[in-house]
């Protein structure tokens, strides 16, 4: 999540399976390159000595792993050449924290607040730009979920959707309840597979938020990208025997995800992402997930900022569209942008970033004027 500090440090790019799982149907099937088949090979990083590439070579399945990797990296990953990293923390205070929640798994949380002013809103989810909102004025809060980052759990391990979902209300209904933030709007900020949790927060939750910004949402399966009937019987069949099992194909995600090309190459600086196949029953729950949002999408009643850029591969515009249209909120605006990749914020150029950022900063700064008048 774009928790630690920056977007890099989360499994967010991993976790759509719609490129992952290789369904488009204008593909050739039989079709095999060297490529495809070749092993994964390490690639040394700028920076790091034999120790540290012995950490980075490791198994991150759980998570003591994955945080070691992070301690040992982190001050060569906040001082790559991206626009996010260099966004300064002065005026800031940051706390991290690892806290059990009711089901006893420890969850690895992140804040952002101004340091000389009370925050005017406070955003949860707010991947990459915590810093840059934080110096605008908003509370930002993240977490990684169970099994993802920092958090403990099976590395990119969901054994249920709906539970992840309940963990992140649970976590976000505590810091809303604190009695420095509780007056406050409160606004949900989702990109990719955070968009259907956001909105699967929202359809659990219809009253709860002041509003949600959604990046390109996973929030519904492009006809053109929907699995046939036998591959979905057969996934659901071995999900049920081999849940943990790493069995789903995929597709290099930073070349779809990432327009410039230095960004794309800063991707590999993500060291505790997760770098394997999708394990069978995330991507169950994922397929499942979107299928419920899709039918549900009318029932979206909160003001909502959607975001996308028209040459995203990974989630097709039309389903940021679909959403646009079939909300049932009065209060929602769609911005498209064009030429650009899935990662708005991390992967396009320093100029789109910021023009992305704008409309987000500008739109919140609506929202919360109108949430306190």
């Amino acid at each position: 999540m774009a928790l630690k500090s920056a977007k890099f440090s989360r499994c967010h790019l991993l976790d759509e399976f719609r490129v992952r799982f290789n369904f488009q149907k204008k593909k050739n099937k039989n079709k095999t390159t060297r490529e495809s088949m070749a092993p994964s090979v390490s690639v040394r990083l700028q920076g790091v000595d034999d120790e540290m590439q012995k950490l980075l070579d490791s198994n991150m399945d759980e998570a003591p792993a994955r945080r070691r990797a992070r301690e040992a990296f982190k001050d060569i990953q906040l001082g790559i050449d991206h626009i996010l990293f260099k966004t300064p923390t002065d005026g800031l205070k940051m706390k991290e924290s690892y806290e059990r929640n009711s089901r006893g798994v420890e969850i690895f949380s992140k804040s952002w607040l101004p340091e000389t002013s009370s925050p005017k809103a406070i955003v949860c989810y707010c991947h990459g730009l915590a810093r840059k909102l934080a110096l605008k004025g908003y509370g930002v809060f993240a977490m990684d979920y169970p099994g993802f980052g920092l958090s403990e759990g099976l590395h990119c391990y969901i054994p249920s959707f709906d539970q992840l979902v309940d963990d992140c209300i649970e976590h976000y209904t505590k810091v809303k309840e604190n009695p420095q933030f509780n007056a406050l709007p409160s606004f949900l900020f989702g990109q990719s597979m955070g968009g259907a949790v956001a909105l699967k927060m929202h359809l659990k939750q219809p009253h709860a938020w002041s509003g949600a910004v959604l990046v390109a949402p996973m929030c519904k399966i492009a006809d053109d990208m929907y699995p046939p009937v036998l591959v979905t019987q057969i996934l659901i069949g071995l999900a049920k025997v081999l849940p943990k099992m790493k069995l789903v194909p995929q597709k290099d995600l930073a070349e779809a995800a990432f327009r410039d090309l230095n960004k794309r190459k800063l991707a590999a600086y993500n060291v505790i992402a997760y770098k394997d196949k999708p394990r069978l029953r995330t991507a169950l729950e994922m397929l499942n997930t979107t299928q419920e949002i899709e039918h549900r999408l009318g029932e979206v009643s909160l003001p909502l900022l959607i975001l996308h850029g028209e040459a995203d591969t990974i989630t097709d515009p039309s389903v940021s569209k679909a959403l646009y249209e079939k909300a049932s909120s009065s209060d929602k605006k769609l911005n498209l942008y064009k030429d650009a990749y899935h990662s708005l914020l991390e992967g396009e150029t320093d100029e789109m970033i910021d023009t992305v950022f704008n409309d987000i900063i500008l739109w919140l700064n609506e929202h919360t004027t109108k949430n306190t008048e």
